[in-house]
Order: structure tokens, then sequence, then C-alpha cells
């Protein structure tokens, strides 16, 4: 599972470079056990995406939460969609998955490792650090 928050200032360059370091990253064990030897495409593993504005979320100084550093939200979807498509041209498009963007969803994860690991892009410039998705990784059985 990929949590996807897009930043006020992310681009599509940062979308591009999330999506390949995310089909690459190197997250579960190869066949003999070695561990952290094989990526999304080497294990053949369905990729869900969800948008996730919150994961640039802060808090005030009247401690509230306070967004203003994730993307507005007709520009965020577009973004979103992009890294969406881009995931399904760089990989399989029947193994990409995502929710719906902006709605209120119940999403249950069973973090079986675990292994959380934020993902980024410096290459926009943007000060967020750019493109940005949590990637959540089980012990790498294919369900």
């Amino acid at each position: 599972m990929a949590l996807v928050g897009i930043h006020q200032d992310d681009t599509e360059e940062d979308a591009r470079h999330c999506c390949k370091r995310l089909l690459a990253a190197k997250l579960w064990p190869n066949d003999n056990g070695g561990q952290w030897r094989q990526g999304v495409k080497q294990k053949n593993l369905e990729v869900l995406c969800v948008s996730q504005f919150t994961l640039y979320g802060t808090l005030s100084k009247k401690q509230q939460p306070d967004y203003k550093l994730a993307m507005k939200a007709v520009p965020a979807r577009a973004l979103y969609d992009t890294f969406l498509q881009l995931l399904c041209e760089s990989y399989q498009e029947d193994k990409i998955f995502n929710g719906k963007f902006g709605a209120m969803m119940d999403v249950e994860l069973v973090n079986d490792g675990p292994v959380t690991l934020v993902v980024e892009s410096e290459v926009g410039g943007g000060s967020g650090g750019g493109g940005s998705g949590i990637v959540n990784a089980g012990d790498g059985e294919e369900k």
C-alpha cells in the first residue's frame, strides 16, 4: 500500500521520480531468503495507492490540523492521476489500484513486518521535498 501525499510545490517530475523509486524499492526477500533484495516488479505484486493529503498536515499553534503544505484539491487530483498513469505505464496496469480521490474511506492495513518508508523527491525543487508517499510493505506474500 502506498499512501500518496502531494505537496503544494510538487511537479510531474516529482511524480515520475517517486513512481520509479516506489517500483524499484527492494523491500522483500528473494527466493533464497535474502532480505531487502526484491521490489514490486520482481515479486509481481499489486500496488494500492491511496491519496492522503494529510501526510503534509501540521499542527497549528492552537493544536489544530493545518494542511496548507498539501496541494489544493483540483491540481492535486491531476497530479495524483498522473502518478497513477506513470505507475501503470512503468509496470502492469492490472496490478495498480487506487482508492477514491478525496473521499472519506475506511482503509485497513495489516503491517506484516512492519516496514514503513517515506519516499520523497527533491527534483521539483519544492521546499517540502517534493512528491511523497508512505510505503507500507508486508512480508512479500502475494495475495
